[in-house]
């Protein structure tokens, strides 16, 4: 609400949906048939303390605790440490463990899921062990309610017939030998869909015309900064 603050959200009805709003609608599917599934964020449900710790045990605060402490008031270094540790995959105690194959038998299947407080408080129930499991909503579903409750406006994007591009060339390669058979020897995919994280904030690190909606994603796919 402060015009100061790099989070600052002019809209009223902007900030009551994106701040304030503990309820929300999440897609997934394929674009041929979308489901709408209800998510509860209850990002004001005494999570507070929750979200400070995740903060307390990333990488970031164990690797340089005075550097970590002094720039939590800039929210793109907050989403970025947000972003790893809503994931559990590269042994940060994070708290999603994700899993896309396989049995789900022996714990949590990621469908089951409608809300980020019952996974939140079982993460600090079970002494900050990844909850078991995740998949793109739920990571982005917890990574809304922790970001609103540390005060930065966030929303969920769904995104269908998703491309991966994993070599970073802008285009999704299939290869295939002289008898027009499909080679399996590429990395890149196309997803039925992906949902990621957009969060408000202003960029002077890059300059005004970039102020506004910056694209955080917890699912982990690869590896940054090692």
């Amino acid at each position: 609400w402060f015009p100061g603050d790099d989070v600052y959200m002019s809209n009223e009805n902007e900030r009551q949906e994106y701040v304030l709003n503990e309820n929300g609608i999440i897609f997934v599917g394929n674009a041929r048939y979308i489901e709408a599934r209800g998510w509860y964020y209850g990002q004001f449900q005494d999570l507070l303390n929750i979200c400070l710790t995740m903060l307390d045990l990333s990488l970031y605060y164990r690797q340089d605790p005075a550097m970590d402490v002094s720039r939590r008031g800039d929210p793109k270094y907050v989403g970025r440490v947000i972003s790893s540790m809503i994931n559990g995959n590269d042994n940060d105690n994070g708290v999603l463990l994700g899993k896309w194959q396989g049995s789900f038998h022996s714990h949590e299947n990621p469908s089951r899921w409608d809300g980020s407080v019952v996974i939140l408080k079982k993460w600090r129930q079970d002494n900050y062990r990844p909850v078991q499991y995740g998949q793109c909503w739920v990571f982005a579903g917890v990574m809304c309610t922790a970001l609103r409750c540390l005060g930065i406006p966030t929303r969920l994007v769904s995104n269908f017939n998703s491309a991966h591009d994993v070599d970073r060339n802008l285009s999704i390669d299939k290869y295939y030998d002289s008898s027009g058979r499909s080679l399996n020897i590429g990395k890149d995919s196309t997803w039925d869909y992906h949902v990621w994280n957009e969060s408000w904030f202003i960029r002077p690190d890059l300059g005004r015309s970039y102020n506004g909606w910056q694209v955080l994603d917890a699912t982990p796919q690869e590896q940054s900064r090692g």
